[in-house]
């Protein structure tokens, strides 16, 4: 991440650094199963939200305009873990692995609630070294874009790259489509066009809550670098058995995590998705600086 970020080195990309200390199998990983789609592990995890009810709740209280939401916690959570886990920003691009140097979200935001709708898509850069608390950070950034959306007919960078694009003929098309991909194999694709694309991010997430639908499995893509796809369900009450035995109805959401099998295992998933509920179960660690070092168990 842009703490750590070593001098570039030979086989290096501009948005991220070759994995050179891989043991045998991973090395062949890529060649035998080159395709992302076709390595996909998907986790689906029912989340208590009681905690972070009451905390948005006396965050909210200070801040009733611009609102704290379910989704800024959930996206200040990932954040943290994936800062604090960096092999889940990994990917893997012509058969190499690569650590990416920076921690990126990409999310769809609709400019109304209505079929016809059109949607924008935010792509949001984490910054670990930043005095603001993650929360705060996420909070800001995304009341910004949204408000600029929903008050303008400006539409974000990879609408406008896209709607060029698609003034061509077919052939050409597919050509265009073809040349970026064989650069985006060795590294070389146009900084402004990897800058703009959604699926160049460490995560891709989708708020299915906020639509009023479930979380459940989203594919990954075999285009670009993104290594991770996270839905968002919608919030429900639902009950918890306590440490007694008996039953505690609370709100609770479910989320969806398709990943790319190559860049970790199990045993690392597992700390990983531990780590996540930790932050969901005690958001007030959210408030904590970004620069600051977080040493928790979990």
């Amino acid at each position: 991440m842009e703490k750590t970020i070593a001098k570039r080195r030979r086989g290096d990309r501009r948005d991220a650094t070759l994995v050179r200390d891989l043991d045998s199998m991973h090395v062949f990983m890529p060649i035998m199963m080159p395709s992302r789609a076709d390595n996909e592990a998907f986790i689906q995890e029912l989340v208590d939200m009681s905690a972070v009810e009451a905390y948005l709740e006396q965050k909210n209280a200070q801040n009733p305009e611009y609102k704290y939401t379910f989704f800024h916690v959930i996206l200040a959570a990932l954040s943290r873990t994936i800062e604090m886990r960096p092999r889940m920003n990994r990917f893997i691009i012509g058969n190499r692995y690569y650590d990416r140097n920076h921690i990126s979200f990409s999310f769809i935001v609709k400019k109304a609630f209505a079929d016809n709708a059109d949607e924008s898509v935010m792509i949001l850069k984490y910054d670990p070294t930043s005095e603001k608390s993650s929360i705060d950070m996420i909070h800001d950034r995304i009341c910004d874009f949204v408000y600029s959306v929903r008050t303008s007919n400006k539409t974000d960078g990879t609408t406008d790259i896209l709607d060029t694009l698609a003034k061509a003929p077919m052939w050409m098309r597919k050509l265009i489509i073809a040349a970026l991909r064989a650069l985006d194999e060795h590294g070389h694709m146009p900084k402004d066009l990897a800058s703009e694309d959604p699926y160049n991010s460490t995560v891709f997430i989708s708020n299915l809550g906020s639509i009023k639908l479930n979380a459940g499995y989203h594919h990954l893509s075999n285009w670009s670098t993104n290594s991770v796809f996270v839905v968002v369900g919608e919030k429900h009450m639902q009950p918890f058995y306590n440490a007694a035995g008996s039953v505690e109805v609370k709100p609770a959401l479910n989320l969806g995590l398709t990943l790319d099998e190559r860049i970790a295992d199990g045993y690392y998933y597992s700390k990983t998705v531990r780590l996540l509920k930790k932050f969901l179960a005690e958001p007030e660690l959210l408030d904590i600086p970004a620069k600051e070092e977080l040493n928790i168990e979990y």
